[in-house]
């Protein structure tokens, strides 16, 4: 996401006071506020649509929707319930997340619990990439380290829950890695990236 070669339209850059990767993915709600600020700046510089760098912040996405005009997509997870439906009956949906001890439950969106028995989650935390980006400031992205991580947690995932059928990546580093996954596991793989994507191509 912060990569702008990911896009073919041009895109502008507001950095959210006091949000660090710990606090982002943990949920501290303090930082609601700089979240709105942050879009509402945005807006002011010519956005016509509004994201987020990572996919935690799924939790402030009412709030930011509501105080701006354009539309907000602040994590691929808001795709969930859609691809579900996409699915037959029995087949699985695995969630590729930075952290699955902080993937909880509110982050889902899922009321039915048929649908939630349909999901399985899976994150890389431990590995070389989640230490990196716990680190201030971050080095520079590990693009091996991700998809060798991303890769054996789909692994593992696949073995547990051998009717997965489609992977979503909730982590907004992820998408690099996103032709490599699928042509490793074979499966239609989802992420941030193609949610903006839809986003900027459903705009005047």
């Amino acid at each position: 996401m912060l990569n702008p070669a990911s896009f073919d339209f041009p895109v502008v850059y507001e950095t959210v006071e006091g949000a660090w990767v710990e606090n982002v993915v943990r949920g501290d709600p303090v930082l609601e506020p700089a979240f709105i600020a942050a879009a509402r700046r945005l807006v002011e510089r010519g956005a016509v649509a509004i994201s987020s760098t990572c996919g935690f912040s799924i939790r402030h996405q009412a709030a930011v929707a509501a105080s701006v005009n354009v539309p907000v997509g602040m994590s691929s997870l808001l795709l969930l319930p859609a691809l579900l439906r996409q699915l037959p009956p029995l087949a699985k949906l695995a969630i590729l997340t930075y952290d699955s001890k902080f993937c909880s439950e509110d982050l889902l969106g899922l009321d039915d619990p048929n649908e939630r028995a349909r999901v399985v989650i899976g994150g890389i935390e431990g590995g070389k990439f989640w230490h990196d980006e716990l680190k201030r400031p971050a080095p520079p992205t590990d693009v091996a380290a991700i998809e060798a991580d991303v890769a054996n947690c789909v692994a593992r995932l696949r073995v547990a829950h051998p009717q997965i059928a489609v992977i979503l990546f909730e982590c907004a580093a992820f998408p690099i890695v996103a032709p490599a996954i699928r042509r490793i596991a074979r499966l239609p793989v989802y992420d941030i990236v193609g949610l903006c994507r839809q986003m900027m191509a459903s705009v005047p």
